[in-house]
């Protein structure tokens, strides 16, 4: 336990600096299986827990640390001794020898201290937690004051939903195998799934990467089953030329080709990221064209001949999926929301020139902010006449899904 409260901490201070969870958990390289899971899952539940660690350490802290990692390390094992609290003297223990390994042990005592305090204090210190906003929601005052605006019937429930654990839910690659015959083999490994329409099946329990079974060989992906719609509505057709204008990681690329014969041009502005397109694409046995651009400099990418059909999963907040990504909650700031605004418009009015007459659009967000989303697209409707509003779906975070918004638009002849 000591080896990953201190690997999580290493985590938890990077994030904590301005890097995704997902560049932090870099750092944990060749570390063995088990204490990457461990520290994994205290880097995670630190972070889903926001505010309530800071809270604490304001009341049992004069003053922040001048060491970050030994911060975090206090951060870690607050959460730890919250979820088994049974172990309370183990984690103490364990805490300690972690810090044992920072500064040359100078904040070992403290470290004993804060958290035995903590012990003594907790039912008071939880108590007075629920009078603060912030730790007792577990997200930023200026997120839980925009989504009360937007939601105010069921602004509490999406703040329920983002501080949870999130499902496990598998897409089915249908050109390798059938729903059913993949939930057999699932069976057959031991594991329970129950499909949720479409080619998603939903595991009762999470297990890593590896125990899929036929997963290296590109039978099934990783994907929440609100993502999954992005392709349901959109629906493709053999022979199509479309365009994935912001694709990376390549989850809705991969489902474009498992449902259609299609010619397929995928674009992002990361190199690192892209590589993950053809990553995912080469483990499903499917091919496309990829490459590195900005969607938005089209002189430098486009050859001229028109979309059938674009699918704009554009840059934005992402919070709609926070219970994946809980770094979001330290990471963004309410004047992203303009800055992405901004993104999204750009992207909209450059992609519409490269789409046949007739052909269709797909704007699509992993976020619940209402000017990400609908009122993006009334605006980009009322600045572009050909334009035509096909269909429209919000999904709020609930238990089976993430939250997200698609709107279809199609171009007039």
């Amino acid at each position: 336990m000591a080896l990953s409260l201190s690997l999580a901490a290493r985590v938890i201070a990077l994030v904590h600096t301005g890097q995704s969870l997902t560049q932090a958990l870099t750092i944990l390289g060749e570390t063995a299986p088990a204490a990457r899971a461990a520290a994994q899952d205290v880097a995670y539940g630190s972070l889903r827990w926001y505010g309530c660690g800071e809270f604490i350490l304001r009341r049992l802290l004069a003053r922040s640390l001048p060491h970050p990692q030994a911060q975090a390390l206090l951060l870690g094992a607050l959460y730890r001794l919250q979820t088994r609290p049974e172990s309370g003297y183990m984690v103490v223990d364990q805490a300690v020898a972690a810090a044992g390994e920072l500064a040359g042990g100078a904040f070992k005592g403290l470290v004993n201290g804060v958290l035995r305090n903590y012990l003594r204090q907790r039912e008071a210190l939880h108590a007075a937690m629920l009078e603060e906003d912030e730790a007792a929601q577990q997200h930023p005052g200026w997120w839980l004051a925009r989504l009360r605006r937007s939601y105010p019937d069921h602004w509490q429930n999406i703040v329920t939903v983002g501080n949870s654990q999130p499902p496990m839910t598998l897409r089915v690659n249908r050109r390798r195998a059938t729903l059913s015959d993949y939930s057999t083999r699932l069976q057959e490994a031991g594991l329970s799934a129950r499909p949720l329409g479409g080619d998603a099946l939903i595991l009762d329990k999470p297990v890593p990467v590896d125990a899929l079974p036929g997963f290296a060989d590109g039978l099934v992906s990783i994907q929440d089953v609100g993502a999954q719609g992005a392709v349901q509505i959109l629906e493709p057709l053999a022979g199509q030329r479309l365009l994935d204008a912001c694709a990376a990681p390549g989850g809705k690329t991969g489902h474009l080709l498992e449902v259609a014969d299609i010619d397929l041009l995928a674009l992002d502005i990361d190199g690192s990221r892209t590589r993950l397109i053809e990553d995912n694409l080469r483990r499903l046995g499917l091919q496309a064209t990829v490459q590195v651009a900005d969607c938005r400099s089209t002189e430098q990418w486009w050859d001229g001949r028109f979309f059938d059909a674009i699918l704009a999963d554009v840059p934005c907040s992402a919070s709609g999926v926070v219970r994946r990504h809980p770094d979001i909650k330290y990471l963004r700031r309410e004047s992203d929301i303009r800055r992405f605004a901004h993104i999204q418009t750009e992207i909209l009015d450059k992609l519409w020139p490269l789409l046949k007459p007739g052909g269709k659009l797909l704007y699509a967000t992993c976020s619940v902010f209402p000017e990400e989303n609908k009122a993006q697209i009334d605006a980009f409707l009322y600045r572009q006449p050909t334009a035509m509003r096909l269909a429209e779906k919000r999904l709020l975070p609930q238990e089976e899904h993430d939250g997200f918004f698609y709107a279809l638009l199609r171009k007039a002849l």
